[in-house]
């Protein structure tokens, strides 16, 4: 079977804002504009960096990063925080916290929710694009399902999260962030179209890929990077596939006998042929189905498939 992302997010259960990570008697922020904060600046420039997209900063990097200055972004974490452009969850089986920025866009969409709704949001932003199962959010919430049908209106219409459904559950629903692109494991990737496994299009590809290894380079063999070039140059597949797709529809060929692998390229990638039409033969010739004890012999063939004496066996 062919089975093979976007922004990946950590799995984990969300957490509800909280006023402080450490005491705020330690904190002796002046009394200044926070838009001109050079420790604020700092903070958001950390947030912002794309290795932290998505999963956030850890408390722990937070302390490592800042040092002495760490209690002084108590303040600045509850601002942000009650602006809606922060939002803190747990990863599964850790007590460590993680802080994710929130676009403007996205924190004028967060505005005016309750607590409720903006734990929700942190449990499904915590599922990241392979979802979270409605009844797995009721769990770790603990909102009554009537709420929570409320609430999953309410973030749907402001368009912070969308439904799912997963093409191996076709009758539950899975819910996500709005902008994000579901797994693979999820939609089936290219190989799934609205949920059912596209034969159609599988074969297509398979065919275009017989092609290609029959005509191309005069059929003295192709790589897999030739045969996806090749694709995106005829413009077959409706959407874009990756080299280890393509390679799945060649391991299917493959185990058809339909073409074989024979050959590398000078950078050492495989060569692949159309399969040479072969029969298994066996040790003996056809001069010894004249001997008399013929039928008492036992017959091993190339393949190591042995046919005992008074077995039926036939050769041609």
């Amino acid at each position: 079977a062919i089975a093979s992302a976007t922004t990946k997010r950590r799995r984990g259960t969300a957490i509800k804002p909280i006023v402080s990570i450490v005491s705020s008697s330690t904190a002796t922020l002046q009394d200044e504009d926070k838009d001109s904060s050079p420790l604020r600046k700092e903070f958001l420039q950390l947030l912002s960096s794309p290795q932290y997209k998505g999963r956030g900063v850890a408390n722990s990097a937070l302390k490592s990063h800042f040092g002495e200055n760490y209690a002084h972004l108590v303040p600045i974490i509850n601002e942000l925080t009650r602006a809606s452009r922060l939002t803190m969850s747990k990863a599964n089986g850790e007590n460590e916290v993680y802080f994710s920025l929130l676009s403007a866009v996205e924190a004028s969409k967060m505005q005016g929710l309750d607590a409720h709704s903006k734990l929700v949001y942190q449990v499904v932003e915590s599922a990241g694009n392979k979802g979270i199962w409605t009844v797995d959010i009721r769990v770790q919430t603990n909102i009554p399902q009537a709420t929570l049908t409320k609430i999953f209106k309410q973030l749907e219409t402001r368009k912070l999260i969308k439904p799912i459904k997963a093409v191996t559950a076709k009758t539950k629903k899975l819910y996500m962030l709005y902008d994000l692109v579901p797994a693979k494991e999820i939609t089936g990737g290219p190989w799934y179209t609205e949920g059912e496994f596209d034969h159609e299009f599988i074969a297509e590809l398979r065919n275009f890929i017989i092609m290609c290894v029959r005509r191309m380079n005069r059929g003295k063999g192709v790589s897999i990077q030739q045969i996806s070039d090749k694709m995106v140059q005829a413009n077959v597949s409706r959407v874009q596939l990756s080299l280890e797709e393509v390679r799945q529809l060649v391991q299917t060929l493959l185990h058809d006998y339909v073409i074989e692998e024979r050959g590398v390229t000078d950078e050492g990638h495989a060569l692949f042929v159309p399969a040479r039409k072969i029969s298994t033969m066996c040790e003996f010739g056809w001069w010894d189905v004249l001997c008399k004890d013929f039928h008492f012999r036992a017959i091993r063939f190339e393949d190591d498939v042995v046919l005992n004496a008074h077995e039926p066996h036939h050769h041609s």
